[in-house]
């Protein structure tokens, strides 16, 4: 029954783009909270910031929302080149990764995947069934989907706490056709994130502390409640 409702409200326009609409203003919102909290640790992002607050998230049809999405992420991502000078961006770049802070998201990005599809299978939800990126083969695209919510409060603060703690230097990556972590790298970053996944926070809603992995199965739960018009999809908007 899940499944069958998943697959009309991708069918159709309005629904798919009212759900894919509210997952890019969390993206937005997390990333914001993201920056200023480092703004607050003395980076000074008061452009990054004005820049993304100022970016409207249009909703008319999926296009102009994965246009929206685009756009959200690069003043986004030039915020690293302050919050980690170490390793600047410059540009994203992933098929290959050509520096070690591109190398970084790259592989955090991986992991979360991994651990949403993961967390999917909890539910009743399926996973090539998506709403914002569309579905395509060998690919579990609404992992991606829910991914994108949590990779400003996941993966990047994961990244941020490697470099600035100088617990990852330029001996943790290797170059060959393009940059990636040594196997070293890749444990001191799993080491990290699973630490990461494994705080809990106290939601305001349930009353009771969740993990950041258990998080992301409850957008799972919100979305199967809004196909059973039981209650409206809200993105996970961090409130810390």
């Amino acid at each position: 029954m899940i499944v069958v409702k998943q697959a009309l409200a991708y069918n159709n326009n309005k629904t798919r783009c009212i759900i894919a609409q509210e997952m890019v203003n969390g993206m937005k919102h997390n990333m914001l909270k993201t920056m200023k909290y480092y703004q607050k640790k003395g980076k000074n992002l008061k452009k990054q910031i004005k820049n993304l607050e100022k970016t409207e998230i249009l909703g008319d049809n999926i296009n102009q929302i994965l246009s929206s999405e685009g756009k959200i992420w690069q003043p986004f991502y030039e915020s690293f080149n302050i919050i980690t000078p170490k390793f600047p961006i410059e540009k994203r770049e992933f098929r290959p990764p050509t520096n070690e802070m591109n190398a970084l998201i790259s592989f955090g990005n991986s992991l979360l995947y991994t651990t949403t599809l993961s967390e999917i299978y909890h539910t009743y939800l399926h996973p090539s069934i998506s709403f914002l990126h569309e579905p395509r083969e060998r690919r579990f695209s609404l992992a991606c989907d829910l991914a994108d919510i949590f990779k400003p409060l996941i993966v990047s603060r994961t990244i941020f706490k490697l470099v600035n703690n100088n617990m990852l230097n330029k001996k943790h990556f290797k170059t060959d056709i393009g940059t990636y972590l040594t196997e070293k790298g890749r444990e001191k970053f799993l080491t990290e994130y699973t630490k990461k996944l494994k705080t809990t926070i106290k939601h305001p809603q349930l009353n009771r502390k969740v993990s950041y992995r258990y998080l992301i199965r409850l957008e799972g739960y919100k979305i199967i409640k809004h196909l059973l018009n039981d209650k409206k999809y809200e993105s996970f908007k961090t409130w810390w």
